[in-house]
């Protein structure tokens, strides 16, 4: 068993994640989150799994990719959404300390909101998705990097689902000397 963080992350919105906790910050970078906070901390990942189970009927568990990188989120109060949804299903998570014991999960007691700052000069109005597959070659200027996408001006790449290829980057002047 491995202990596992259950978190609240504003990416495209409010969303609600599981992570070890080795794996803080650069999940939440990885998805792209501006702000993101630990809620609980879970014995296994099979707790953290059922708590998030328990938190998704109320608040979602997916980013919405396309929305994210359309522009950065307005800033949430994570603190306040916290404590709204642990008020909503507190009953449920008695649940878990019923059936796997009183030391199942702890609620983080004084939780930090971390915030994220990406370097994008500006967010495509349009999401164009590109691919290696379809385009071998792709030329473009990178305007922006948020999570595991790199914005170009003409579309973004998802670097993560590319992973295993081999890419050669090269770098061209844009001025005349």
């Amino acid at each position: 068993m491995q202990p596992h963080v259950v978190y609240l992350a504003n990416s495209s919105g409010l969303k609600v994640g599981i992570t070890k906790y080795a794996n803080i910050p650069t999940r939440w970078i990885d998805q792209g989150a501006v702000q993101a906070m630990p809620m609980l901390e879970t014995q296994s990942r099979q707790i953290a799994g059922f708590a998030e189970v328990i938190f998704k009927a109320h608040v979602s568990d997916k980013t919405q990719w396309q929305r994210m990188l359309k522009a950065e989120p307005p800033h949430l109060d994570l603190v306040k959404a916290r404590a709204d949804l642990l008020a909503e299903v507190g009953s449920k998570l008695q649940s878990l300390t019923d059936k796997f014991g009183e030391f199942a999960f702890t609620l983080v007691a004084d939780p930090h909101v971390t915030t994220i700052d990406y370097p994008v000069e500006h967010y495509p109005t349009k999401v164009t998705s590109l691919n290696f597959e379809k385009t071998p070659v792709i030329e473009g200027t990178l305007v922006g990097i948020k999570g595991q996408y790199l914005i170009f001006d003409i579309g973004v790449l998802n670097v993560r689902r590319f992973t295993s290829y081999d890419v050669e980057l090269t770098e061209v002047s844009a001025g005349l000397f």
